[in-house]
């Protein structure tokens, strides 16, 4: 494939290429001299799973391998030590050694879902940063200025709120960038939110002379609450490893305006397509559910299987179906006042409704996986879900209720 068709291909579903002029230099001295691009991705095992936020920097490191390029993925099990700063409104608690190992022992299996495990260089960053002395880490830390790292939004905000600042929060944009210096990167990838640190990483290796690695930024997959960045601390997430019947009904469970977002980052759907459905959602029109179907099994098919993509179809079809609902059902106006940016906390929603007699019982039924909305099992009787119209929420077997939103 030509450079520039390349390029095309690449910035899909990407928010910003820095720079592009200088990604296409680099794409047309790879295809001149025969030479794989190396294109450094890094994950830090703050937790044993992999999400399906994961997966959309790793379906981009995968259309890399796919045109021919070298993919290096960077598993911080030294960064994971810090904890990346970046949008957080306090200090990560800090984690040791040996828990980063262990949380990250099972992240080459559950990236093989998605890129050429075997074709990836796989490496930890503790190859360098354990063998650095504190002289090597002062030096370092004179490549910044606090004032340059004050000018992060995060930083300043939690500086001017009184919230304290650790010093070792400052080291982690130094670290990733040195890693890009490390293995040499000629692109990284990062969401959008990781701008800051994807920079420092072309300003160590300018320093260290080598060439400016082309950054690449995408969007932050949002959760199945449909708010916030996905992830296990909002209880919004999918697992890369889920099941196929799981990963089917959880997508399913996000807001219908969502669905865009998700066939863009975690599809090949044509943006024409995406375009279209925009447009259906914003009518009212089309068959959002069907869409909706298609997407999970898109998903599923592409983290599992087809097979695996079909079962679960026909298994959420046929467990919720509304042909397995009851004929009649009582309908229930959410008050507005519980609803919160399209989401309601579900002790509310089971207290108002009338399905249950008290708040207490409310989280008792949700605790023993009794409760569920639009065939999807509650999880937690406090976190936000989002409401549809038409939703129907279920208490045990034989306790029902058409949800309908205020007008």
């Amino acid at each position: 494939m030509s450079p520039e068709k390349q390029l095309e291909l690449l910035k899909r579903g990407t928010v910003q290429v820095v720079t592009e002029e200088g990604l296409l230099a680099k794409l047309r001295q790879s295809h001149k001299e025969k030479r794989p691009l190396r294109v450094k991705l890094g994950i830090d095992p703050s937790g044993s799973e992999l999400t399906l936020g994961h997966a959309v920097a790793l379906l981009k490191l995968k259309q890399f391998q796919d045109l021919g390029h070298q993919a290096v993925l960077i598993i911080g099990d030294y960064t994971g030590m810090v904890g990346d700063p970046t949008g957080r409104k306090r200090t990560r608690p800090a984690l040791t050694h040996e828990e980063t190992l262990a949380n990250a022992a099972d992240f080459a299996r559950q990236a093989a879902r998605v890129i050429d495990i075997d074709a990836c260089e796989v490496v930890y960053n503790g190859e360098w940063f354990s063998k650095m002395t504190f002289a090597d880490v002062i030096k370092l830390a004179g490549k910044m200025t606090v004032a340059r790292m004050l000018e992060r939004d995060d930083f300043q905000q939690r500086y001017r709120a009184g919230e304290p600042i650790s010093i070792h929060e400052f080291l982690y944009s130094l670290m990733q960038g040195y890693d890009s210096v490390m293995v040499r990167a000629d692109v990284e990838l990062g969401a959008t939110e990781q701008l800051f640190n994807l920079l420092v990483g072309r300003d160590l290796q300018r320093d260290a002379g080598q060439e400016e690695q082309a950054v690449i930024t995408f969007p932050i997959l949002v959760g199945t609450d449909g708010v916030r960045k996905m992830g296990k601390s909002e209880n919004n997430y999918i697992c890369l490893v889920a099941p196929p019947e799981d990963m089917f009904g959880k997508v399913m469970s996000i807001p219908d305006s969502l669905m865009p977002h998700y066939y863009e980052l975690l599809t090949e759907v044509p943006l024409s397509e995406i375009e279209g459905l925009k447009g259906d959602l914003a009518r009212g029109g089309g068959d959002p559910m069907e869409a909706k179907k298609r997407l999970a099994a898109l998903v599923v098919a592409r983290f599992h299987s087809d097979d695996a993509a079909a079962a679960a179809r026909e298994h959420f079809e046929r467990v919720f179906s509304r042909r397995e609902l009851p004929e009649e059902m009582p309908e229930f106006v959410v008050p507005a006042e519980i609803v919160k940016d399209g989401a309601v906390a579900p002790v509310d929603l089971l207290e108002k409704s009338g399905l249950v007699p008290s708040r207490s019982q409310a989280r008792r039924l949700v605790s023993q996986g009794a409760v569920s909305l639009d065939g999807v099992r509650v999880a937690d009787s406090e976190s936000p879900l989002p409401v549809s119209d038409g939703a129907v929420l279920r208490v045990g077997k034989r306790r029902f209720a058409t949800l309908r939103l205020p007008r």
